[in-house]
């Protein structure tokens, strides 16, 4: 009766806005590739990127345009006439000494930096779906703890309040354990507003805003028992992997390409070009057709080009600096998640599973002697149970997350343990 009064009561805290099929951890997951804001701003950087690329690799077309003036010149004899000319030209760069390849070059960086950046995006928002879809599951396994405690204070106020009433007891155990109750009802009523906010952050999460999950299925998570790498083989395979790691290795590449092009800037151009043109007034000297090669010897360029290259060479300090950095933090992280499946499944897990047996034990000890009217403790020992439980899955969440993270640094995959099948 208690468990079904706390699911009426949980229902009703959800109100209309839930959804009331059953979700899955799979289907939550499903929906890592939805257009959230997160991959939406992920995307546009790769299609900036893209764009970069195409506008680089622009350089080499192909051009057509229309020139022209219009003026009046002086004759010798001193009349005005018109000499006004129109040209059609077109234009072809043939070479520019590396200009267009090494900003193409810099550009596939660029892009290959993106597509990782998109990927550690992906990764992260798996990770942020598993953890709020857990958080759910907790929220509501604590709502029923916290109930069941409740329920267990109340009871035992309400029997002092009716001895109390009959003249049996004191008045200051009785505010006493009314204090008690009323605590622990506070506590419960957060733990109901904690299974509606925790949906929230789900459905926020897997980009369904307004459609909050009523029921959430049990994973299984067989894959907590998988084997993993020690730490040293596994921080090479990362430091390969990690998508932010190859993203900050692209842009140093990108970097070294760019001061290529920007130096190339000393380097002369060659350019094919053919115009038809059309002329006010007649002379011999003009041509209405013509076709040629143009180039261009930069002779002085001033500070441009060694200003720009400096900025290149300053950037690209400071994406080494990132980069080293960010694997002094990866390898931190390694550590200490490798340290905390370590600690789960060691003793973590395992006394989180004796507490559970022992409160089984404890529940049907209770029970029995319940029934045999010698002891009225079955509600705390209910309560108790719950709470073991709880822990329980506390444990196997928090590996289940420990094992994707460890995944997500290690670029999605984790390198073959020896000796494991």
């Amino acid at each position: 009766m208690k468990r079904a009064a706390c699911c009426a009561v949980l229902a009703w805290a959800l109100s209309g806005a839930a959804v009331a099929e059953r979700l899955t951890l799979e289907e939550a997951l499903a929906t890592v590739t939805a257009a959230h804001p997160d991959r939406r701003m992920a995307e546009s950087d790769l299609a900036l990127s893209r764009a970069d690329r195409e506008q680089a690799a622009s350089r080499q077309d192909f051009s057509l345009f229309l020139d022209g003036s219009l003026r009046r010149g002086r004759q010798p004899d001193g009349d005005w006439k018109p000499d006004n000319i129109g040209r059609i030209v077109a234009r072809k760069p043939l070479l520019d000494f590396g200009r267009t390849d090494q900003a193409v070059a810099a550009a596939d960086q660029e892009i290959a930096a993106r597509h990782a950046e998109l990927l550690s995006i992906e990764s992260l928002r798996r990770i942020d779906i598993m953890a709020r879809y857990f958080d759910v599951l907790l929220a509501d396994q604590q709502y029923v703890a916290d109930n069941e405690f409740m329920t267990v204070a109340y009871l035992d106020w309400d029997k002092a309040r009716e001895r109390f009433e009959l003249g049996v007891g004191n008045r200051p155990d009785l505010l006493r354990l009314e204090a008690f109750y009323q605590d622990w009802r506070e506590r419960r009523n957060a733990s109901l507003q904690r299974t509606r906010s925790t949906r929230q952050k789900l459905a926020h999460a897997m980009y369904r805003p307004g459609k909050l999950p009523a029921t959430l299925a049990e994973p299984a998570l067989q894959d907590n028992t998988r084997p993993v790498p020690e730490f040293d083989s596994l921080q090479a395979w990362m430091m390969q992997k990690n998508p932010r790691v190859q993203a900050l290795q692209a842009q140093l590449a990108a970097s070294d390409s760019r001061l290529g092009a920007i130096r190339a800037e000393r380097n002369p151009t060659l350019d094919a070009e053919v115009f038809g043109a059309g002329f006010s007034r007649e002379s011999t000297t003009r041509d209405e057709i013509s076709a040629g090669l143009v180039f261009n010897i930069p002779l002085y360029q001033g500070g441009r080009v060694d200003a720009r290259v400096a900025r290149e060479l300053a950037q690209k300090e400071r994406r080494a600096a990132e980069l080293e950095k960010l694997k002094l933090d990866l390898s931190d992280s390694l550590l200490a998640t490798l340290q905390e499946i370590e600690w789960l499944r060691d003793s973590g897990i395992a006394a989180a599973d004796k507490q559970v047996e022992y409160r089984d034990w404890a529940l049907e000890r209770a029970r029995a002697e319940y029934e045999l009217e010698l002891k009225t403790n079955l509600g705390n020992s209910m309560a108790e149970t719950q709470a073991a439980q709880l822990r329980r899955k506390q444990m196997e969440y928090r590996l289940a997350l420990a094992l994707a993270r460890l995944e997500a640094l290690s670029g999605g995959d984790l390198p073959p343990v020896e000796g494991a099948q």
